[in-house]
Order: C-alpha cells, then sequence, then structure tokens
C-alpha cells in the first residue's frame, strides 16, 4: 500500500521541509503557533531557505527561531541586541531576508532604544515580537507591555502604564505595522505574508499569551481576553504579485487595495468602521482610543510605502559587501596616500 504523496510547492519542497527543532515551549504556548504560521507561509511564497536569516534577542521568544526554517542561518543574540546584528547582517548582505523575532521584554524593556533605531532605519526586516505581557523564562515578573493595575500572583501588583509598542514603531517612522492574535491563525498568516514583501521594516505585534504566567482573564495579553474582546479593523488578504488567488470567503462590503512596494497587494475588507491604515495620526488616535478603552485591535495599523530600505539610502552597491574580493576592498597604497595628505 503506498502513502499518500505529499503537497510540493513552486521549490518542489514539502511543508516538512521548512521544520526545525521541537519546541520547548510549554504546550499551548502562543509562540508555537507562530512559529507553524511562518513555517505555513514560507512554504506557500516558495522561499528559498539559503537565502533567508532568522535573528533572536533573549527569552521564551527568542528561542522561537530554533523551531522553523531549519535550512535557514540563525543567531541568538544578546537580550535586546538582535537590532543591531540584524543591521551588520543585513548590510553585509542587503539581498538577505531576514525574520526577527523578540518578546515585550526583548523589545520594550532593555532593547528599547534598538527597537526604536532600527524602526527609523527602514532596515529590510519582518520585526516580529511575541507580546504576552510578562517574563515567562524568569517565573512571571512583569514587562513594560503588562496592563496597569493587573495583580499576578508572583509580581503582585502592576502600577506603571504599558509601552504600546506600536505606537513606539508610527512614531519612530516605522512604515508597516500591524497587530494581531496568537489565536487567529488567518490574519497572522496573511500578515506575514504582507510583511515579507514590504521592503523596509515590518513591523508584527503579535499578541502571544503565556499559558503559565499570565493567562488570567484579567489581562489584555490572555487567551480568554483575546477571543472576548478582540475587534478587527478589517478582514485582509495578501496577493502576492504572481500568483492570482481566488478569495471566496469574504462577505459583501467594500474593499480598499494598498498597494505593496513590489507590486503586490493587500486587500483589506472593510467591517465596523471606516479605517484607513495609511493616515499616520489616524493610526495613533485609533492606538489610543483602543488602550484607553482596553480594546484589542488587530490587523494592519498603518502603512507607508514612501521611502526607501536603507540599503537605498545608504547607496549599497548590487553586489552584497559580504561577497566582495579582497581587491575591491582593500585601497591600494597610492590611495592611502591620498587620503593621508587631504588630511595634513
Amino acid at each position: 500500500m503506498t502513502s499518500r504523496r505529499q503537497r510540493t510547492n513552486s521549490l518542489g519542497l514539502t511543508k516538512a521541509d521548512y521544520n526545525a527543532r521541537p519546541t520547548t515551549l510549554c504546550q499551548g504556548c502562543g509562540h508555537n503557533s507562530i512559529s507553524s504560521q511562518i513555517i505555513n507561509v514560507a512554504f506557500e511564497l516558495g522561499i528559498e531557505q539559503h537565502k533567508m536569516i532568522k535573528l533572536s534577542g533573549i527569552g521564551c521568544s527568542s528561542k522561537s527561531p530554533a523551531y522553523f526554517l531549519g535550512g535557514t542561518h540563525g543567531f541568538n543574540a544578546l537580550h535586546g541586541r538582535m537590532p543591531s546584528v540584524a543591521t551588520g547582517a543585513l548590510m553585509g548582505n542587503h539581498q538577505l531576508q531576514a525574520i526577527g523575532v523578540s518578546g515585550d521584554g526583548d523589545s520594550g524593556s532593555i532593547g528599547m532604544g534598538q527597537f526604536k533605531h532600527v524602526m527609523r532605519r527602514n532596515l529590510r526586516l519582518v520585526y516580529i515580537v511575541e507580546n504576552n505581557g510578562v517574563y515567562g523564562l524568569t517565573k512571571g515578573q512583569f514587562s513594560a507591555t503588562a496592563d496597569m493595575g493587573q495583580f499576578l500572583k508572583y509580581a503582585g501588583l502592576n502600577e506603571l502604564p504599558p509601552i504600546d509598542l506600536c505606537m513606539e514603531a508610527i512614531v519612530a517612522g516605522c512604515g508597516f505595522v500591524a497587530r494581531s492574535f496568537s489565536g487567529d491563525a488567518k490574519q497572522v498568516r496573511e500578515l506575514l505574508k504582507a510583511a515579507l514583501s514590504y521592503e523596509g521594516t515590518a513591523l508584527l505585534d503579535i499578541i502571544s499569551p503565556c499559558v503559565t504566567f499570565n493567562n488570567d482573564e484579567s489581562s489584555t495579553k490572555s487567551y480568554p481576553y483575546g477571543r472576548l474582546h478582540e475587534v478587527q479593523l478589517h478582514d485582509i488578504s495578501f496577493v502576492p504579485k504572481l500568483d492570482e488567488i481566488e478569495i471566496d470567503d469574504y462577505q459583501p462590503g467594500t474593499m480598499k487595495e494598498v498597494e505593496m512596494h513590489d507590486g503586490s497587494q493587500i486587500l483589506l475588507r472593510k467591517l465596523e468602521e471606516d479605517y484607513d491604515p495609511t493616515d499616520r495620526m489616524g493610526a495613533l488616535h485609533r492606538l489610543q482610543w483602543a488602550q484607553e478603552k482596553q480594546e484589542f485591535i488587530t490587523g494592519l495599523i498603518y502603512y507607508d510605502n514612501s521611502r526607501q530600505a536603507l540599503s537605498k539610502v545608504m547607496n549599497m552597491i548590487d553586489e552584497p559587501l559580504g561577497t566582495l574580493p579582497n581587491e575591491k576592498i582593500r585601497p591600494s597604497k597610492e590611495k592611502l596616500d591620498q587620503v593621508m595628505e587631504n588630511l595634513i
């Protein structure tokens, strides 16, 4: 009896070819769902793993790159320092695609300075924050995104207001800012596809509940709260530039087409309000309003493709710096003498 033939993508690979190591995170952790969607998207888009890198810092979230795209090079950096490593790697080879996975502590606390600067640089990077409002790896202290007034068994009462990483990204100049919920597999998947086509830094702030330390229904980072309070700004589907996809699961309503930098599109279905993701001040107002009402909004919050990616701003040549031969990198004695003369 022959086994059923596995489905393959445009590269002739199966979905299993995009797997990596078995997870060591807690059963039910939202981070595992995000890793699964990265695998699904990489398979669907036919991503060549040797042309991608994956990066992370420290924390439960930063273990995630070990669990997806086993054929991709990765680097686990210091706590909060993933953006610096990403900048160096992508300046060395700007032809690579990159996925950086961080957490609310890694990005919102010790790494806040690095987070803000990578947003303003517009490096070509999909920056995923697996946001659970707690330090799960060190037994449940509050993170910078934890709700004010929240009580945790091991940490007591949180008396500080939360940092909204989507707001911080928009203010810093990021042109692709989205929020989702790890339990909403379809939305996470479509946002990932769109982010991977964006020629700059794309922030995906994904609320990913910690089932061990922060899953009480009073927390806005929990599964119960997310299921009860999620308000989708729009239904979203990503249409690759070269592949025609028929959308058959949408209800009648208005559509908004947002053209991506490479000619691809994001199709946004309007739901309960006329939301415009290209309005920067409107996006900030909507985030502030949601925070005040403790409303959990998801979808593409802000989009702007007018800025050039960092590699173009820096006038990088087509050939990656990391592959240039010594004769092109090392100046001759005559050139060095000329430079020294100009300094005298």
